[in-house]
């Protein structure tokens, strides 16, 4: 922190009635600008980039976790520069910059002072960076590799990164389905590593944040995951190709994430944003429980009119009560008008809480195994009825006997499967006209099925 008494930042920066100029370097993501550059001079609105001679660059890795760069300066010599997390640049560190301005020896009340700025900073949901630096003098190659150590610790970097608008819903959310539990633990990279197979398979069900890990780690756990539960989601857009391929579902960010990354997941988040992510189990759970609407709609139409023309042939009393062209229409219509009414069923937040499905789940429900039939013996009921008891009920009578009786059973047989689309919408409650006008689908679709059979005489 500056103050009065410690005016210096960063190396050979100072500040002066709150402005400054320093060098900035940093990591990862929306902080990977790859190169120094200098802040707003003081007293002016343009930026200035400090110019410099990149000699060697080491970009950031991940296993590493840190970027180095070398440059050569005015009179000739090299100084190489490094940031990345801060532990890890630390212990790297000999010296360190004091509040003179001054190099002194990192002893271990230094480090241990440190140290406690950065627990302190990580607390405060801060983004930690160490910034250092070492001289090289003038014997550098090409060939050179960047030092691993012995550096001069410059400073503690803290980044705050405020939580996007709609994240803290999202995640309310994801405690109401069971996505987050009170007995989840989150677990870092390095703490992960140090586990064994027994302590890694108790360990696993529970986690459900890791940080500070490293692609190997995530690709572990994603295995671990699948041999445990047969089906995970891994959501990852930087260099995590392994462990999105392995996924059955790899979700990759559309903005920071890799090539790589992006032809190995199954879906792209374009925004970046862990609000999308929960959008997309909301639709993912719709999209399933809509199949399953359209299937008990078609099984249903499907069993009814198998019974109604099978039945009179088997007993032998008439012909098939519907015609080949009637049926067509049926199959025509109910196919892509059903289908189409029943899949653009508006997702409903509520599908959320219910528990997730597995892979060897059955698709067809208890619930629509309740329904198929119960829809299909009403619907039986009702054209037997009126084959039975239509002319009397209705006092037809004249030459056209037959074909008006037809007419009605068959107007009657498409009216039933309106109503079975209708009903179809809730499968296992009551409230079937509950929101009916948000699917504009659903408005136009029992019209058209109650025009267009009268063209079918």
């Amino acid at each position: 922190m500056a103050s009065a008494e410690n005016p210096f930042m960063l190396s050979g920066t100072k500040v002066r009635d709150g402005s400054c100029k320093m060098l900035v370097a940093t990591v990862g993501m929306r902080t990977q600008w790859g190169k120094l550059m200098a802040t707003l001079s003081e007293g002016g609105d343009d930026e200035t980039p400090l110019q410099v001679n990149d000699f060697l660059v080491e970009p950031f890795n991940s296993t590493k976790k840190r970027m180095g760069v070398v440059v050569e300066q005015s009179g000739g010599e090299f100084r190489a520069h490094c940031k990345g997390a801060s532990e890890i640049i630390l212990a790297a560190c000999e010296n360190f910059i004091d509040s003179n301005g001054q190099v002194a020896s990192l002893d271990e009340v230094s480090t241990n002072h440190l140290k406690t700025t950065i627990d302190q900073f990580a607390s405060e949901a801060l983004r930690n960076l160490c910034l250092a630096y070492k001289d090289l003098g003038s014997e550098v190659t090409a060939d050179s590799p960047i030092p691993e150590s012995g550096y001069t610790c410059i400073g503690i970097v803290a980044i705050k990164d405020p939580v996007r608008p709609g994240v803290k819903d999202s995640v309310a959310i994801c405690w109401e389905c069971g996505i987050l539990t009170d007995d989840g633990i989150a677990i870092e990279g390095p703490d992960f590593q140090e586990k064994n197979h027994e302590e890694l398979l108790k360990l696993i069900p529970k986690i459900q944040m890791m940080a500070r890990s490293s692609p190997l780690d995530k690709d572990t756990l994603v295995k671990h995951l699948r041999t445990t539960f047969e089906e995970v989601v891994a959501s990852d857009g930087t260099n995590d190709a392994p462990a999105l391929h392995e996924a059955d579902i790899g979700l990759a960010m559309g903005i920071a994430g890799t090539e790589v990354a992006k032809e190995s997941a199954d879906v792209i988040i374009l925004d970046d944003n862990f609000s999308t992510v929960v959008t997309v189990a909301k639709w993912g759970c719709s999209l399933y429980i809509n199949i399953q609407k359209f299937i008990q709609f078609q099984l249903t139409v499907n069993v009814v009119a198998l019974i109604v023309n099978f039945s009179p042939i088997v007993n032998m009393i008439r012909s098939a009560l519907l015609t080949a062209v009637q049926l067509l229409w049926v199959n025509m219509i109910m196919d892509t008008l059903g289908a189409l009414t029943l899949a653009t069923e508006p997702r409903k937040d509520e599908l959320m809480k219910q528990s997730p499905l597995g892979r060897k789940d059955n698709f067809i429900s208890n619930v629509m195994w309740r329904n198929i039939p119960g829809q299909s013996t009403y619907q039986f009921v009702v054209i037997w009825f009126l084959q039975a008891k239509g002319k009397a009920l209705f006092g037809l009578n004249g030459a056209d006997l037959d074909l008006t009786l037809n007419t009605l059973i068959f107007n009657s047989f498409v009216f039933c499967q309106v109503f079975n689309e209708i009903s179809s919408r809730e499968m296992e409650k009551m409230g079937v006209f509950k929101g009916i006008l948000d699917n504009k689908s659903l408005c136009v679709s029992p019209e058209l099925h109650r025009i267009l059979p009268n063209h079918n005489r």
